[in-house]
């Protein structure tokens, strides 16, 4: 039986390399976004409309594997951009676990999979709403694998990859140096650095971790 993986962000960055790369190991993706996706299944969705999300996992039907990766990071503190960003960030992962887990459970089998953010640990400029719901975030998966056993839920945490929401950042080239010379490794990720973690942490081989957050992040974290 193939299984069926619903990704967020299926249109750019993170989300559709993650759904690529689901997509070669045989599972048929499931992409969910605002515009259309590369994926031959794909849902247009604003995940900060609380119905548009319900809609979204009532059309996608039984999902094995869901991969949160969608985010906004407004790096503004207005009402708005809280709003906004705790919907999408936060709200919008809850809202389709708690769709589609109940089925992976009763079926004996799931994964769940959210993309955090270095900020879930450390805080930068202008970062309150992001860092908070990214932190909130870590903590929900903690709470989701605890609550939907057997389905496993863990997260990654990214360093710094060049993505259409990080563009701002990539617009300053001495910014972006100074960055990789705070990793260990010395240098700022590909997306092709998340795809393996990923597809363990969706994967069989990673039945028996669940509630965790690996940090792929190129050692920025620990130095």
């Amino acid at each position: 039986m193939t299984r069926r993986a619903l990704v967020t962000g299926a249109s750019s960055g993170i989300g559709e390399a993650i759904g690529l790369a689901l997509q070669s190991e045989g599972l048929e993706v499931v992409g969910l976004a605002r515009r259309p996706s590369c994926f031959p299944t794909s849902l247009q969705c604003d995940l900060a409309d609380r119905g548009q999300v319900l809609e979204a996992v009532r059309r996608a039907g039984d999902i094995d594997v869901l991969v949160n990766a969608a985010g906004v990071n407004a790096r503004s503190l207005a009402d708005e951009a809280w709003d906004l960003t705790i919907a999408v960030n936060l709200t919008a992962p809850f809202v389709l676990a708690r769709g589609l887990a109940p089925g992976m459970k009763q079926r004996g089998w799931g994964r769940i999979l959210n993309i955090t953010s270095l900020q879930e640990r450390l805080a930068f400029p202008m970062g309150m709403p992001y860092g908070a719901s990214k932190g909130g975030l870590a903590q929900l998966t903690r709470a989701m694998a605890q609550h939907w056993a057997p389905v496993t839920a863990n997260a990654i945490a990214p360093g710094f990859f060049r993505t259409p929401l990080t563009a701002p950042v990539f617009e300053h080239p001495e910014l972006v140096e100074k960055l990789a010379e705070r990793t260990a490794l010395r240098r700022n990720g590909e997306l092709s650095d998340l795809t393996g973690a990923a597809l363990f942490l969706c994967s069989e081989a990673a039945g028996y971790v669940t509630g965790q957050t690996l940090f792929v992040d190129g050692g920025f974290s620990c130095v």
